[in-house]
């Protein structure tokens, strides 16, 4: 089906003669063919945006729909991969057309000529559907990768073609005709099914303390990390990818600057993967499209990312699905809706922003796969409210449709506290679902202690006002300590180095013996100013700065370093309460 271009505004175009097209159909536009979406239908009008700049279209031009909705590409050779918001590679882009994309350029994700090695897991006579394992796809230099059934095909296998096959090469022959091989398509828009949701009761760990001790996030589950330029977004998503619990990285550059963009794709193939100590990109598939590409294209980016990470945990696989940022994402959409002359609503967002982003976020969960395997897609969107301010439509929004708030702010980043997240803005909504596990695996007492950190922290708050007013010498020593001990709190606990290999990640066991003993040194000197010990002859043991020094040792060597240290602090606190 083909037709004409009748309008033209930006990246919105209208066609006539589209009848008997459907809404998000992939539609070819003008004479070099740029790649577009139909968004809107009115009697054989269709409006259609365009993933490519449209600079020069006149009006006449054909546009030929192609009869199918936007899908990505899934199979062997995804990971490691980089493409753009339509799942362009531009790796191969890059080396055919130099750095800068002509329009309508066009490669296809996956590599055609590349063959893998098919070693199959069924045989003639078996049945199969959604879900069900056919084999694994090797290949040198690249991790296996299991070949599933894809949702919403069944029958019994008459002929298994084993061996070197290329991705559009049939590797499975179903009796009826029906072929499977080794690439599958999937619309980017549709959730991929499961078989049943499971309760968020595992944590996703990140290997943060004051995420995971704090304010987790389940397996599956969604966070929101709003934060001002500078305060560390990109860092922190690039700390998540390397060390938290995800075999799989999906990264989703939506809208960001060039140069941000360019120096995560300089980093990331350096990045030593902790699992295997190979390159972390090896597990990683990147999606990029900066701030100078079509914005249209931006719209589309993080449901392209979404159904690469609902591929692989179809696979049994734990995904993470970092989103960078969703605030340029809903700048599309807003652009996207003025074009189109619909109502505006808080601050010229469309009004249907709040339902767009929950239907995104109900994307992720820990699900029982169609196969019987157990995977997750746990989500992480960052957030670049203008100046810093969380009331904006888009923070709110994703509020309202994510399990955990990690705001990062401005002045932890700028006294080099990393991670700069600010424990009495951020929430979880999660923590008491998830509150047994940590109790089972990193400590008996362990939302007590969590419990009473947060509290000692906020009581340094309150004391704090009142020594900017009459300076912190007016203070008690029993106030002064809470100001000592929530300051060890902050930079021995709260705050990580990414940059030491101890202190980089912690574990939960280790996060609760430090935890432990934070809290221990707290109440044992408050105890001691209680029997008339001067708090500064407890600060001279030079304990506090041992306490600081604790994150930097590795997880085996904290619980005899936590034994010497009580041991150390009952002697002095003894010998100070004798004299």
């Amino acid at each position: 089906m083909s037709g004409t271009l009748v309008r033209m505004a930006g990246p919105t175009v209208v066609a006539e003669g589209l009848a008997g097209a459907s809404l998000n159909e992939v539609v070819r536009v003008g004479e070099e063919r740029l790649l577009g979406e139909i968004i809107r239908i009115e009697g054989d009008r269709a409006t259609i945006q365009v993933y490519e700049e449209t600079a020069g279209l006149a009006l006449g031009e054909p546009v030929e729909a192609s009869g199918e909705p936007l899908a990505v590409e899934l199979g062997p050779g995804l990971l490691g991969s980089v493409f753009d918001g339509v799942q362009r590679p531009l790796s191969e882009l890059a080396a055919r057309e130099g750095d800068f994309l002509g329009r309508g350029a066009s490669l296809p994700a996956l590599d055609r000529a590349r063959a893998w090695e098919f070693e199959p897991a069924v045989a003639p006579g078996d049945r199969v559907e959604g879900g069900v394992r056919l084999g694994v796809a090797r290949a040198p230099g690249a991790p296996d990768h299991p070949v599933v059934v894809p949702p919403g095909v069944a029958g019994r296998v008459a002929e298994v073609r084993a061996g070197a096959r290329r991705v559009e090469e049939p590797a499975v022959l179903l009796e009826g005709g029906a072929t499977l091989a080794l690439l599958e398509r999937w619309p980017v828009r549709r959730p991929r099914p499961a078989r049943r949701r499971l309760p968020p009761d595992v944590p996703f760990l990140t290997g943060q303390r004051v995420l995971d001790c704090f304010f987790p996030v389940s397996a599956g589950g969604t966070a929101v990390v709003p934060g001002g330029f500078g305060t560390g977004k990109t860092v922190l998503e690039q700390s998540l990818a390397k060390w938290a619990a995800a075999d799989v990285v999906v990264y989703v550059g939506c809208g960001e600057r060039g140069n941000e963009m360019s120096e995560v794709l300089d980093e990331f193939p350096r990045l030593e993967d902790p699992r295997t100590g190979g390159p972390l990109l090896a597990r990683t598939v990147m999606i990029v499209n900066t701030s100078n590409m079509p914005v249209a294209a931006r719209e589309a980016s993080i449901y392209t990312g979404a159904a690469i990470a609902e591929y692989f945990r179809d696979m049994g696989r734990s995904v993470a699905l970092m989103i960078d940022s969703t605030s340029r994402w809903a700048e599309a959409l807003r652009e996207i809706s003025a074009r189109l002359e619909e109502m505006p609503g808080e601050e010229g967002y469309p009004t249907y922003l709040a339902s767009r982003l929950a239907r995104f976020y109900e994307r992720a969960g820990r699900v029982e796969t169609l196969g019987g395997a157990e995977g997750a897609v746990t989500m992480v969107g960052a957030v670049s409210p203008p100046g810093g301010d969380l009331s904006e439509p888009v923070t709110q929004c994703s509020l309202r449709a994510t399990g955990a708030l990690w705001a990062l702010s401005a002045d932890l980043a700028h006294r080099r506290h990393y991670p700069a997240v600010d424990w009495s803005v951020s929430f979880t909504l999660e923590g008491d679902r998830l509150a047994g596990w940590f109790e089972r695996e990193a400590g008996d007492g362990f939302g007590a202690l969590r419990d009473e950190a947060r509290k000692l922290l906020q009581r340094e708050r309150e004391l704090a006002e009142v020594a900017e007013l009459v300076g912190t010498e007016s203070l008690q020593d029993a106030e002064r300590l809470v100001l000592e001990s929530a300051r060890l709190l902050r930079e021995g606990f709260l705050r990580q180095s990414a940059l030491d290999p101890a202190d980089a990640t912690c574990p939960p066991a280790k996060a609760f013996e430090m935890l432990r003993l934070f809290l221990e040194w707290h109440r044992r000197a408050g105890a001691a100013i209680g029997a008339g010990v001067p708090l500064r002859s407890i600060l001279d043991t030079g304990l506090g700065a041992r306490l600081l020094r604790l994150g930097q040792l590795p997880a085996a060597e904290v619980p005899a370093a936590a034994a010497a240290l009580r041991a150390d602090l009952s002697e002095a606190l003894a010998r100070m309460e004798a004299e």
